[in-house]
């Protein structure tokens, strides 16, 4: 199907008359052993308003097809390749070159560099052209063969390159950014390998060239990624040079491929600690191992045997400092899955994996309103504790941390969670939960308004970041600093802080913390300085609690809002949403909902709304319960 339709039997190609008998071949391969109805393909060839007697055409070009792929086949005989089901064919293909290039190019993309080079070329020499025909009906097939092209061309320059030959990958790159000038990566892989091949000013030449190209055709600046490169070119073009520890990574994945013991379970096993090491790097990384870690699990989980999938869900103990989730439907399958393990771990298991697949089951339903994580953060703890086993204590302090966010006013014991955390990570060298100790005790100092404390943790953590290369770090200490000068009153550097911040939040990987929370920042900041809250943003998850203030503000139906308005979910930003209701209900003057607001928010008391969280902040909750308590009546 690469190229002009053509079959082959025992190596000789079939003779298999016109352009409408290829047609009709590929229309069926296309549907990879499905039935496509008569009256479907009547409408691809002639069109919804056909002439004649398609049908009869149409048996026509079947029977001939059917005499050319098997001309062996007695008369009247059933036939095994082009056959009838119901009313309509299938084609039941023995094989398929486009789909071996599909799975040569999936394969590529998960593989090692030498296994991808090598994947990658074979699905290369399989294209001799665009796939199928060209035809409305081949239109969405054509397009998606022809972007896994694309791919393989970038897949193969990549592996060149993490195999240190860059020199190999020139020539093919450049003519792929010449054809597609819109691919950013080909135009990155091009600049890497001409600067890896020591050709530096071509390297550069390459990289302003994209902009331009990107700018002219499309009026969009480069992505990230060919920023970032672009910078290093001018900065330390020097460090563009092969890379030594690249390189011998490479050669030890390479080898475990080719030695390790072939078995899905030290397999799997071995997976999940790379994906557990990616997941701390941020951006694609984390995307990258959160989209894998759903196939390790339903890989493991398939195989029948509830400890090898405890191993497997438990070793992915990432540390977690958001409480709202990136991808629930994965967070979902990943619970199930933890579930029926502890259900049919046998009783000789060991203990730590259980306490491993609660403190999973407690990590995977943050934010949630379901009663079961709590309940599996705090067994999870008492069953760490009583294990010589401090990284699993971590991870089931890790849990409990996550769900101590309702109801409001639960800073202090957030905050003793973040020192014991410390204490154990500190003395076990468990680094990545150590900093997320630093992370929980700033945030809960923050809350209090304690910020020398705060900014104290905020070193550290960043300290942490730098050593062990753990970008993600800096995300939170970023938006705390932030938050910090808001809270100095210092709004137009405030302003420009968040800005730089959220500049990079959404190539973070974290979209359960960047959904909704820029406009949320712009009106935290205008609330606590006085100023008009614009009616424009996309709120995402935190549109309910905000509408009604809006409305307050613009002379739309507050009430109605606030009527309706729901309890919000657990998580860090439990106080300020519930702030945002109670000031719509003291500017409207409705009773009813300063009340409510009230309730929520009287256990913080003592805090500052929004700041246990790290990014913005409301202002003291003191000052709204008083206003919320003259609107309500006393």
């Amino acid at each position: 199907m690469l190229g002009a339709v053509q079959a082959f039997r025992g190596g000789s190609e079939v003779a298999l008359g016109g352009p409408r008998h290829r047609e009709l071949l590929a229309r069926l391969v296309l549907a990879r052993g499905r039935v496509v109805p008569v009256d479907r393909l009547v409408a691809d060839f002639w069109g919804e308003e056909p002439a004649g007697d398609p049908v009869a055409a149409l048996r026509t070009f079947v029977a001939a097809l059917r005499r050319a792929l098997e001309p062996e086949r007695a008369p009247r005989s059933r036939p095994s390749l082009l056959v009838t089901e119901g009313a309509g064919y299938a084609v039941r293909a023995v094989a398929v070159d486009a789909w071996r290039f599909e799975a040569a190019v999936a394969a590529a993309a998960r593989a090692v560099p030498e296994a991808s080079l090598q994947l990658s070329e074979e699905a290369l020499a399989l294209w001799r052209g665009a796939a199928y025909v060209d035809r409305e009906w081949a239109r969405a097939e054509r397009a998606r063969l022809a972007e896994l092209r694309l791919q393989a061309v970038e897949l193969r320059g990549g592996a060149l390159l993490s195999l240190g030959r860059p020199r190999e990958a020139v020539a093919d790159l450049r003519a792929h950014v010449s054809e597609h000038p819109w691919r950013e990566e080909g135009w990155r892989l091009l600049t890497l390998s001409l600067a890896g091949s020591g050709r530096r000013a071509e390297a550069l030449e390459a990289v302003r060239l994209a902009r331009g190209t990107l700018a002219d055709e499309l009026g969009l600046d480069p992505g990230p990624a060919l920023r970032a490169l672009e910078d290093d070119l001018l900065r330390r073009p020097d460090e563009l040079a092969p890379d030594p520890v690249q390189q011998l990574w490479e050669r030890a994945t390479s080898t475990y491929a080719r030695t390790a013991a072939p078995g899905p379970r030290a397999r799997l096993e071995s997976t999940v600690g790379v994906l557990r090491s990616l997941a701390v790097t941020g951006g694609p990384g984390l995307l990258a191992a959160r989209e894998q870690r759903a196939a390790v699990v339903a890989a493991a989980d398939s195989l029948g045997d509830p400890v090898l999938t405890a191993r497997v869900i438990g070793a992915y103990d990432v540390p977690a400092v958001w409480t709202t989730l990136d991808d629930p439907e994965q967070a979902r399958r990943v619970v199930a899955a933890a579930e029926r393990a502890l259900r049919e771990l046998p009783v000789s298991a060991p203990p730590s994996l259980r306490a491993r697949l609660l403190a999973t089951v407690g990590v995977e339903t943050r934010g949630t309103t379901s009663a079961r994580g709590p309940q599996a953060a705090r067994l999870a703890v008492e069953l760490a504790r009583g294990l010589d086993d401090p990284a699993v204590l971590a991870f089931a302090l890790n849990a409990q941390l996550l769900h101590a966010t309702s109801p409001a006013g639960r800073s202090a014991e957030r905050d003793a969670l973040g020192a014991e955390l410390i204490e154990v990570s500190s003395r076990h060298a468990l680094e990545g939960f150590l900093a997320l100790g630093h992370l929980a005790r700033m945030q809960a100092r923050s809350a209090v308004g304690d910020f020398a404390a705060a900014d104290r943790h905020a070193a550290a953590a960043d300290a942490l970041a730098g050593s062990h290369e753990r970008p993600l770090v800096r995300v939170f200490t970023g938006f705390y600093r932030a938050l910090r000068l808001a809270v100095g009153g210092s709004v137009p550097e405030a302003t420009a802080a968040y800005d730089a911040v959220l500049a990079n939040l959404p190539s973070s990987g974290m979209p359960g913390l960047a959904t909704g929370l820029a406009p949320l920042v712009r009106l935290s900041l205008t609330v606590r300085s006085g100023a008009a809250v614009g009616l424009d943003g996309e709120w995402g998850p935190y549109e309910p609690w905000v509408r009604p203030l809006l409305l307050a503000r613009s002379g739309g139906d507050a009430p109605g809002a606030l009527a309706s308005v729901p309890d919000p979910p657990p998580g860090l930003l439990l106080e300020a949403v519930w702030a945002l209701v109670g000031l719509a209900a003291c500017e409207v003057g409705d009773a009813a909902a300063a009340g409510r607001a009230m309730d929520a928010l009287g256990p913080a008391s003592g805090e500052l709304a929004g700041a246990g969280s790290g990014l913005i902040t409301l202002g003291p909750v003191s000052d709204l319960l008083a206003r919320l308590r003259a609107t309500a009546g006393g």
